[in-house]
């Protein structure tokens, strides 16, 4: 039913725990196959995707590039995109499931699905920003890529799939998407603080600026430099 998609680079840390937790619907059916999508890591990544029995190909540096790669060879009629550093609620899969029927039934329109984000990040600090990113998705109709993204083939192919981008390739994906095909889901994504260890601030304002950038027509390489900078 499902084949779903991680990009990686150097992601030996948390990779295991987000294929772990994939593992129970692999078991029940629900996920056929993992493609993890490797741009030239030197760590145990490749070593850690091969022992857990996932698909393993090469693409360019790029997230939007590795997204679009892994989503070419995918084969089962639903796709689920994943961050490396990102690892799914328990049941997450009993959710996805119920969803993925409704709109096999004709019970809801054609429709993508997020989870609902969560860090592991300790302190104050991580949860303001899981609250402000909830907020953001109630207001914007806005996830980004460490909230995942399960959307079936037809309606991937249809909206021309995710762009050969190095930044920013999720928030223009669910732009063209819409609000009206857009769902949240009760199951949670925790993705890693390590973005935030120089300061949960010093980071969410760099989103920010960048976020700001980008609706002004700056170009994803210069965004790039920015948001890494």
């Amino acid at each position: 039913m499902i084949s779903v998609v991680i990009p990686t680079r150097n992601a030996e840390h948390r990779l295991a725990a987000t294929l772990t937790a994939l593992v129970p619907a692999v078991v029940d059916g629900a996920v056929r196959e993992v493609i993890v999508v490797d741009c030239g890591s030197t760590d145990a990544t490749r070593a850690i995707a091969d022992a857990a029995g996932a698909r393993l190909i090469e693409a360019p540096e790029g997230r939007g590039v590795q997204l679009q790669a892994g989503a070419a060879v995918a084969r089962r009629p639903w796709l689920l995109f994943l961050h490396a550093d990102t690892v799914l609620e328990a049941d997450w899969h009993d959710e996805v499931a119920a969803f993925i029927e409704h709109i096999g039934t004709g019970q809801r329109t054609p429709a993508v699905a997020a989870f609902r984000f969560a860090t592991d990040g300790i302190g104050l600090g991580a949860r303001v920003i899981e609250w402000g990113v909830g907020i953001r998705c109630v207001v914007c109709a806005l996830p980004y890529g460490d909230q995942g993204l399960l959307i079936s083939r037809q309606l991937y192919d249809e909206i021309g799939g995710f762009k050969p981008v190095p930044l920013f390739e999720d928030v223009d994906i669910v732009r063209r998407l819409g609000r009206r095909r857009l769902s949240i889901l009760r199951a949670r994504a925790t993705t890693s603080a390590a973005r935030y260890q120089r300061g949960y601030v010093r980071r969410v304002l760099r989103n920010w600026a960048c976020f700001a950038l980008y609706y002004m027509g700056v170009s994803s390489e210069r965004l790039e430099k920015i948001y890494n900078g």
